[in-house]
C-alpha cells in the first residue's frame, strides 16, 4: 500500500508539474500579448509557442527524474526541494533554447520567455509548498502512515525513539524493537514500543508484520552482524537505515565523499565551503547592507544627534570580535555606555540595570538600533548580515575550553542576526543553547533559511528582554 501511494504521489508531482507549465504557458502569453499591460508585438501564432511550452514540459520532467526531483519527499526539507527546481528549470531554459537555435526559431519573445519561467516557478513552489504542508497535516493525524522497526534497544534505539516521536508530522509509526539482551523494566515499558524478540528473528518478524523500513541502531561490536541483517531485509524487499553508534560526533546532515576509492564520512560538512554557496550569500549581503544602509541613514542620522546631545565621546564604539577563520576584526554598534577610562580594559557581561549604559544607550541596546553600523562591517567582508554572533576574544578563550564545539562557529562569517537570535537567544543566555542553534544553522545553510531567519527577526520585533 506504502509504494503503492508512493508511485501515486510520483506520477501526482510529473502530472502538476507538466499542468502547471502549461498554465504559466497560458498566462505570459495572456499577459505579454493580450492583456495591453506590455507593449505590444507581433507574435508568432499562438499554437508556435504552446508547442515549444509542451517541449519544455517534457524537459522539465526528464531533467526532474535525472535529478531525484520526483524521489520520495517525506524525508526531505522544502528548501532542498527549491534548490532542485531552481535547477531543473534553468537547465531545462537553458536546453529549450539550445534547441530553439538549433532549428532556427529564434523569434520567440524574450519578455515572453521571462514571465513564462518567473510563472513556472512561482506556481511549481507554491502548489509543492501547500501540497508538502498537506501530506504533513494528514500524516499528523494517522493517515499514509509508514512502520519502523528498530533493532537494538540500547541508548542509540531508544534516542531515534524519543526522537522520531517529536516529528508526528513525517507519518513513521514504530512497530517495535529486536535486541538479544534488554528486557524493558515497568517505566520503560510504557513510555517505548514492545520488544518483539531477538535480532535473528529479524526474517520471522518481517514476514509477519507490515514494515517498511528497518532502523539499525547497534553498538559498533555488532558490526559483523550488519551483513546479515541487511541481507534478510533486502531478501524481504524492506529498506535499511544505519544510525552510527558514533553519531553524536556527525553533523546533522552528513556528506558521504570518497577518497582513495572508499567511501567517508565527512564529520563537518559545511554548505558554505562550496563557492558558490559563498559568492552567492555574499552577493545577497551586499545587495542587503546596502538596502539597509539607505533606509535607515534618516535613522542613523537621528541616533548620531541623540548620543552627542546624551553623553560624551565618540558617536560609534569599536570592539575586537573573533570571525571567520579565527580572525580578529573590529565591530561597529552606536556607543550605549560610558566612555571607559583611558588604559581600562572592558571583560565583562552587559547585565540588567548595568550602570555604565546611558539613558538613550538603553534604549538603543533594548531596540537593537545599537547594531546598525554593522552593516558596514557587512560591506567590509568582516561580516553577514545572517550567522552566528561574533563574541570578545577574552570569552572565545574562555568559551573553547568550557562549550563543546564552540569553535565551529568559526567556519563562517558572524552575522548582525542569527539561527539563536530570531529563536531569543540573546544577551544574557544559555551559551550552549545558542552553540547548538548555530552549528544547526551553519550545517543547513541555504539562501531561504537566511531570508526566513531575517523574516522572523523583523516578525518578532528588534526589542527583546535579555539585551541589556
Amino acid at each position: 500500500m506504502i509504494r503503492k501511494n508512493q508511485r501515486f504521489l510520483t506520477q501526482l508531482y510529473i502530472l502538476a508539474d507538466f499542468a502547471f507549465i502549461q498554465i504559466s504557458f497560458l498566462l505570459a502569453w495572456w499577459l505579454k500579448f493580450e492583456s495591453g499591460w506590455v507593449r505590444f508585438e507581433r507574435p508568432l501564432p499562438v499554437e508556435i509557442y504552446a508547442f515549444w511550452s509542451l517541449v519544455y514540459g517534457a524537459i522539465a520532467v526528464f531533467i526532474g527524474i535525472l535529478i531525484s526531483l520526483y524521489s520520495p519527499k517525506r524525508k526531505k526539507r522544502f528548501s532542498d526541494e527549491v534548490l532542485k527546481l531552481i535547477q531543473v528549470h534553468f537547465t531545462g531554459l537553458f536546453v529549450l533554447l539550445s534547441l530553439m537555435f538549433f532549428v532556427k526559431q529564434i523569434d520567440i519573445s524574450r519578455a515572453y520567455l521571462f514571465f513564462y519561467m518567473i510563472f513556472n516557478l512561482l506556481f511549481i513552489m507554491l502548489y509543492r509548498y501547500f501540497l508538502k504542508r498537506s501530506l504533513k497535516h494528514l500524516r499528523k493525524k494517522g493517515y499514509n502512515k509508514q512502520f519502523v522497526l528498530i533493532i537494538g534497544a540500547g541508548s542509540i534505539g531508544r534516542k531515534f525513539h524519543d526522537n522520531l516521536k517529536q516529528y508526528p508530522e513525517l507519518g513513521y509509526e514504530i512497530v517495535g524493537f529486536l535486541d538479544d539482551q534488554r528486557v524493558w523494566n515497568q517505566t520503560e515499558a510504557v513510555r517505548y514500543r514492545p520488544i518483539l524478540g531477538r535480532v535473528d528473528q529479524l526474517q520471522e518478524i518481517l514476514e509477519k508484520k507490515l514494515i517498511d523500513e528497518v532502523v539499525l541502531a547497534l553498538p559498533l561490536d555488532a558490526h559483523s552482524r550488519y551483513a546479515q541483517i541487511i541481507a534478510t531485509c533486502e531478501k524481504i524487499g524492506v529498506r535499511t537505515l544505519i544510525i552510527p553508534d558514533f553519531f553524536d560526533f556527525l553533523p546533522a546532515r552528513p556528506y558521504f565523499d570518497n577518497f582513495a576509492g572508499m567511501p567517508m564520512i565527512n564529520v563537518r560538512d559545511i554548505p558554505l565551503d562550496l563557492t558558490g554557496n559563498r559568492l552567492a550569500k555574499r552577493l545577497f549581503d551586499i545587495v542587503f547592507s546596502l538596502i539597509a544602509i539607505i533606509i535607515t541613514s534618516p535613522l542613523m542620522l537621528l541616533i548620531t544627534i541623540g548620543i552627542k546631545l546624551t553623553s560624551k565621546g565618540p558617536v560609534i564604539f569599536k570592539q575586537e570580535r573573533v570571525g571567520l577563520n579565527r580572525r580578529r576584526f573590529q565591530m561597529y554598534k552606536f556607543r550605549s555606555m560610558r566612555t571607559l577610562p583611558e588604559g581600562a580594559v572592558d571583560n565583562g557581561w552587559t547585565t540588567e540595570n548595568d550602570p555604565r549604559r546611558t539613558k538613550f544607550g538603553t534604549f538603543l541596546r533594548k531596540t537593537s538600533l545599537d547594531e546598525l553600523p554593522q552593516f558596514f562591517n557587512v560591506l567590509a567582508g568582516q561580516m553577514s548580515v545572517v550567522g552566528p554572533r561574533p563574541e570578545r576574544p577574552y570569552y572565545v578563550e574562555q568559551f573553547r575550553e568550557e562549550v563543546p564545539k564552540y569553535m565551529v562557529k568559526h567556519h563562517v562569517r558572524p552575522g548582525i542576526t542569527g539561527y539563536a537570535q530570531a529563536h531569543g537567544l540573546r544577551g544574557d543566555t544559555s551559551i550552549e543553547d545558542r552553540i547548538e542553534h548555530d552549528i544547526f544553522y551553519i550545517e543547513n545553510w541555504s539562501i531561504l533559511l537566511d531570508v526566513k531567519i531575517i523574516l522572523r527577526t523583523v516578525v518578532n520585533g528588534f526589542v527583546n528582554k535579555n539585551a541589556y
